[in-house]
């Protein structure tokens, strides 16, 4: 492959990352020695539910694994809109809304976790 079809490959598996919430950075814990560096990490937007610490690696691999894990990722998510319907992503909105005021509950009352 030769450099410009690299560049062009990462920057759709980008805007794929992106339109998911997530956000492509360096990996902190990859195999060094085996991929000699060429690793990727997917990380959680700053808008993301709060579970997540910003910081956590939720992927970490090749270009090529990353691209296998987003669609991975898409099917799971299509599979997800055929069994619930078209209001999966009203649904899913909802759900995190409802952990961050529970969230926000527990920080007003004190309580941890």
């Amino acid at each position: 492959m030769s450099g410009y079809h690299t560049i062009l490959w990462l920057r759709r598996l980008q805007e794929r990352v992106d339109t998911l919430g997530f956000r492509l950075g360096n990996s902190k814990h990859g195999n060094y020695r085996q991929d000699f560096g060429d690793t990727v990490s997917v990380f959680p937007n700053e808008d993301s539910l709060p579970i997540y610490a910003r910081d956590a690696e939720l992927f970490s691999g090749t270009l090529e694994q990353l691209e296998h894990w987003l669609n991975g990722l898409d099917w799971g998510r299509q599979y997800d809109r055929m069994l619930i319907g078209k209001n999966i992503e009203k649904l899913r909105a909802r759900k995190e809304q409802d952990y961050r005021n529970r969230q926000l509950l527990k920080a007003i009352k004190g309580e941890t976790e």
